[in-house]
């Protein structure tokens, strides 16, 4: 038993290793870990705490999946039956204008031969069943609310958080305490922008010495579409229009199998317009001539949107720390280029779980297990990142001195500059809003492009309206006299579901920011892109947020 915030006794759980995220660096840290130790017939106490009500409840990526990790992790995948059901056939690489397109060369980064067309949430809720078929507890609807420290400092787990809190703050007649799991090593996995990494980097000094990371934000569809214009594994991406060329954007578009197909456009957070919004452009990259038919006469059956990291690998901080580790996104291993990362994370957790694994078979007394960047440093992951490195900064200098130098970088260079670009903070390069144009954006026909509110509500989001706010602002005030006064509230934009909206008093004029906490997809663009690092996303209680399917 523990004592809580609260002052209420909370159970405590021992493990040797606790894992925070149920994503495929998490579970794939989870599943290697209990196969190493079957190998050596030991006994190793592992469990994966995720925030979704299920396993894949809040996964979203396009995704088009390299199996790389997936083969050295479980050879016989295709026999233990993984949905990998539809394999890449046909690459296209176009260049949109506002009235045509063109097709470029695929960048070599992007041929996708042996890849799959899949839904990341199917594969994770596939890896989740392998991870208790090898004796992984796994809790789903249990949000990491809490790092829990020994007394010399170093981490020794962590608490899930409180149930049945009200809005007040105060406890409810379904009031529960959280529980305390205590592990000899805690693994983060919380995907990008992990709300307790976030907590890490700062006692620890993770980002000491490494650029910022940057991000983008991903917003994806799934529709069902008339049978005639499918084709299963075709694979689309597109640059250029309805993005101008000092801003970092493109779309693709995935066909499934069943006559489903994704289609999503990404937008760098490093935008510098106030008044863009991200959710818009991607309703209005849908409309455009080459686009449009695709959809017409289909159904939307879902909606979601996630931010990613951008940062690339001058950007991944210190991976270890006292008593744990970071793995997966929350860390920071997307091939930007590429535009994969599962491959790379599941990798990443699986060089994690030997190095834990040895550390605590070794009978040493040693608290970090150092051994883990040193080994992830030989692997292929750092070697297809370093590669990489300088692709993504090129495009601070806008679309074509991208171009230029991505192909100088990858047909000349071929990754092996001598130099590396660097990156800063998204939310530094925000101009003021007198500064920059307005955009008018087209009604949406609710056939092609959509609405906010009605988008939302097919990621069938869901938060307990009596708890408190998990959009917190460190100073209330900033709201109006900042991000109002200069910027005319870019959060209300940026946002892809709706949640802020800025009201204005009737009779007295006096503007407040209201927060609609029940509408988060739990994208975390409002924590990155705040011009002024205000706003601090934390985890709502357990369960709540988007239930994706097939996503």
């Amino acid at each position: 038993m523990s004592q809580g915030d609260r002052g209420m006794t909370r159970d405590v759980m021992p493990y040797d290793v606790v894992v925070v995220g149920g994503g495929p660096a998490g579970l794939s840290t989870a599943i290697r870990l209990k196969q190493r130790a079957a190998a050596a017939g030991q006994e190793l106490a592992v469990c994966v705490v995720e925030k979704g009500s299920e396993i894949g409840a809040h996964i979203l990526s396009g995704a088009v999946f390299e199996p790389r990790a997936l083969n050295e992790l479980f050879p016989d995948w295709k026999a233990r039956g993984a949905p990998l059901n539809t394999p890449a056939t046909d690459d296209s690489f176009l260049f949109l204008t506002e009235t045509g397109s063109f097709k470029l060369p695929t960048p070599p980064q992007m041929h996708n031969h042996g890849n799959y067309v899949i839904s990341l949430g199917n594969l994770c809720r596939w890896l989740g069943q392998q991870a208790e078929e090898l004796g992984v507890e796994v809790y789903p609807g249990f949000a990491a609310a809490e790092v829990l420290y020994d007394e010399s400092g170093a981490v020794k787990g962590i608490a899930t958080g409180d149930m049945g809190v009200g809005r007040d703050g105060e406890p409810t007649a379904h009031y529960q305490p959280g529980v305390e799991l205590h592990a000899r090593q805690t693994i983060f996995a919380e995907g990008c922008r992990g709300s307790l990494t976030k907590t890490l980097f700062e006692r620890f000094n993770l980002r000491d010495g490494v650029d910022p990371q940057t991000f983008g934000i991903g917003l994806k569809e799934l529709w069902e579409i008339d049978p005639s214009k499918h084709q299963a594994g075709k694979i689309i991406h597109s640059i250029g229009w309805p993005m101008k060329a000092d801003t970092y954007g493109g779309s693709f578009l995935y066909h499934l199998e069943n006559n489903q197909i994704v289609v999503g456009f990404v937008i760098g957070l490093d935008y510098t317009n106030p008044h863009l919004s991200p959710f818009d452009e991607f309703q209005r990259f849908k409309t455009h001539p080459a686009i449009r038919p695709i959809f017409e006469g289909g159904r939307r059956i879902s909606y979601g949107a996630r931010a990613l990291n951008e940062g690339g690998w001058q950007s991944i901080p210190k991976l270890t720390f006292p008593g744990g580790c970071l793995v997966g996104c929350t860390a920071g291993f997307l091939n930007v280029p590429k535009i994969k990362g599962s491959h790379t994370a599941m990798k990443s957790g699986m060089v994690a779980a030997d190095a834990v694994f040895e550390l605590l078979t070794s009978g040493s007394d040693g608290v970090e297990a150092t051994a883990y960047p040193t080994a992830l440093n030989a692997s292929w992951v750092a070697e297809e990142l370093k590669a990489v490195r300088n692709i993504r900064p090129s495009f601070h200098k806008g679309l074509w001195a991208g171009l230029v130098y991505s192909a100088l970088d990858t047909y000349l260079l071929r990754g092996k500059a001598p130099w590396t670009f660097h990156n800063h903070a998204d939310h530094d390069v925000l101009k003021k809003a007198a500064d920059a144009p307005r955009i008018a954006y087209p009604k949406p026909d609710g056939k092609i492009s959509f609405d906010k509110l009605s988008s939302v509500f097919l990621s069938a989001t869901n938060h307990e309206e009596d708890q408190p706010i998990h959009l917190q602002l460190k100073d209330p005030s900033r709201a109006i006299a900042i991000n109002w006064s200069q910027y005319e509230s870019p959060e209300t934009r940026y946002c892809p579901a709706g949640v802020y909206e800025v009201l204005e008093d009737a009779a007295s004029g006096a503007k407040r920011l209201q927060i609609n906490a029940q509408n988060c997809v739990h994208c975390k663009t409002c924590d990155i892109k705040d011009p002024t690092q205000n706003i601090n996303w934390v985890v709502p209680q357990g369960g709540g947020g988007p239930n994706y399917p097939n996503m």
